[in-house]
């Protein structure tokens, strides 16, 4: 009965596996018809290029001036500045050189390394 069970929920897979298997058919490329010519999408293409992105929040507005007090030479002064300086967003920037105050013998704090690094023990 077990051997039984067993062909059968095998055969029952099976018959859905093969049923589930379909291949597509290939229909090949498809065909487009224009009413227009050539020179009239390409016309309608550069105008809709042109005319810019409708859905955007400032959409046929043109070119908006923003009213400034500050002189456009002083402004690239101040970018060229920006630019060579060094990088205001590294870790630490502005703080200059730290200076760390030890009071362990450097010496003695590499032979340790050392020993650690061959696999020496140390009596500590």
């Amino acid at each position: 009965m077990n051997t039984a069970s067993k062909f059968l929920s095998g055969l029952a897979f099976a018959i859905l596996a093969a049923a589930g298997v379909q291949a597509e058919t290939y229909h090949g490329v498809a065909k487009i018809t224009s009413t227009q010519s050539r020179a009239a999408v390409r016309a309608e293409g550069v105008m809709a290029a042109r005319s810019g992105d409708r859905f955007s929040e400032v959409a046929g507005q043109g070119v908006t001036r923003i009213a400034s007090s500050v002189e456009r030479a002083s402004v690239r002064s101040q970018g060229i500045l920006a630019a060579r300086s060094a990088n205001p967003y590294a870790e630490g920037y502005g703080q200059g050189v730290m200076r760390v105050e030890s009071h362990v013998d450097r010496a003695g704090m590499r032979i340790q390394a050392r020993a650690a690094a061959r696999g020496d023990r140390l009596a500590i």
